[in-house]
């Protein structure tokens, strides 16, 4: 055991979720456990369910703060063209998810029912929704309708899609992405009164490795 040092609440608290996060990501959620967690953080297992009643508790602030990251790091700019933006979030979801495929499959599957963690996606997928919907060129108000609907169930598709994609790796990430970068172009392009990506699919498209 790590020897032991004072830390502040928050302070700790913090040491514990970086603990839980990297256990949650090398380890099926089964597999986790609070002494282990409480044992590499180097504090005693009553100290540790003081921040975090139970397993699940911690998993959820882990998650929590992971959908908090990607969401800052998700960059939707405008001065770059909607490929770009689109291919920038992707990459950023991949590669948590690619890093943490555990923790992502508890989510999604292990904790498929759970309602905490199902609020916690739904709402970074809400997040994304409405920041899309701020740098796409919409006519209307019924316009901005029928795009927010396309968009929320664009996003629910990819998230099955890439959960699948790290229990089977039935392609590699390029064509991952593309196909989902692909599908919401293909299902905005009858809303908005332009073409979003005039250029997309790329020459060469479908070729990646």
């Amino acid at each position: 055991m790590p020897s032991r040092q004072r830390l502040t609440p928050a302070a700790r608290r913090e040491q514990l979720l970086a603990v839980g996060a990297r256990l949650f990501a090398a380890h099926p959620y089964a597999d986790v456990l609070m002494e282990a967690v409480a044992e590499e953080a180097g504090v005693s297992r009553a100290l540790l369910y003081r921040h975090f009643p139970s397993k699940h508790a911690l998993f959820a602030a882990v998650y929590q703060q992971a959908a908090d990251q990607l969401l800052a790091d998700t960059r939707l700019d405008p001065a770059d063209s909607l490929v770009e933006q689109l291919t920038q979030g992707m990459d950023v979801h991949l590669d948590y998810f690619v890093a943490n495929r555990n923790a992502v499959l508890a989510a999604n599957r292990v904790l498929a029912g759970d309602p905490v963690i199902q609020t916690i996606m739904t709402n970074e997928l809400d997040a994304l929704r409405t920041r899309l919907l701020a740098v796409l060129p919409l006519a209307d108000e019924s316009a901005r309708e029928a795009v927010s609907g396309v968009l929320k169930s664009w996003l629910v598709f990819v998230q099955v899609l890439c959960v699948d994609w790290l229990t089977h790796e039935t392609c590699t990430r390029s064509q991952l992405r593309d196909v989902c970068v692909g599908a919401v172009l293909g299902a905005l392009r009858p809303l908005l009164p332009q073409d979003p990506a005039p250029d997309w699919p790329p020459q060469g498209h479908g070729t990646g490795a």
